[in-house]
Formats: C-alpha cells, sequence, structure tokens
C-alpha cells in the first residue's frame, strides 16, 4: 500500500534554530530517507516552500478567486512530504515515528486511494 507522510511544523521555528542546529536537522533528514531508501518503502517526498509563497485557488460560479497564503491559518503549517509504500499501516506508522519531524510537529499518515483503471 501507499501513504503519504505529511509533516506539519510550526515553519518559523527553523529560523530560530542556529546554523548547527539547522544542519543537525537536515542530516537527520537525510538520514531518515536513506532508512526509507535501505528499506524499500521510498517512493519520493519533498519540502515545500514556505506558506508566504502559497496560493489558493478556488471556482465559484465558473470563475476563480486566488488569494496570498494556505487556505486557513493554523499553528503547524504543512512543510513536507514523503510517498512511501510498504505492506500496512503498521509499518507506516513505524516509518512515521522515524520522521524527524514527528519530535516537534505532526506527521499525518494517510493512504493512497486506488481506482480500479478497468
Amino acid at each position: 500500500m501507499q501513504y503519504m507522510l505529511l509533516i506539519y511544523a510550526d515553519e518559523s521555528g527553523w529560523d530560530a534554530l542556529t546554523p548547527e542546529q539547522q544542519t543537525e536537522g537536515m542530516d537527520a533528514y537525510e538520514a531518515f530517507g536513506k532508512w526509507l531508501t535501505d528499506k524499500g518503502w521510498m517512493r519520493g517526498g519533498e519540502p515545500l516552500a514556505r506558506t508566504t509563497e502559497a496560493t489558493s485557488v478556488r471556482v465559484r460560479d465558473g470563475k476563480a478567486a486566488t488569494t496570498d497564503g494556505p487556505f486557513a491559518e493554523t499553528k503547524e503549517q504543512l512543510g513536507g512530504y514523503y510517498l512511501i509504500e510498504c505492506d500496512d499501516l503498521d509499518q507506516a506508522i513505524e516509518a512515521a515515528t522515524r520522521l524527524p519531524g514527528a519530535s516537534y510537529g505532526t506527521v499525518e499518515v494517510r493512504p493512497l486511494m486506488v481506482f480500479d483503471q478497468g
């Protein structure tokens, strides 16, 4: 099964870290990616730009409206994701508990929907 590991955290927290702490954080994510790859579960993943770079789009009555920023103000912002493929939810949760962001934010584990291609 495929799962998205969605990483939520207060994006302003990164700015409060020292350069050394930022390097340690990036090293932890690199080690996590290697662990996923070694397990054969890694399918993809990327960090996201800050919410200040986001644009929300809504279509109402056939007309598009755009606004700067995310859909809603929250304490934690979606900062990145990993797409993994493993046997079951227990393995996906195992991966989520090893994800560095779980120690300072929230990791949402969400299965991908599979549609019949026939």
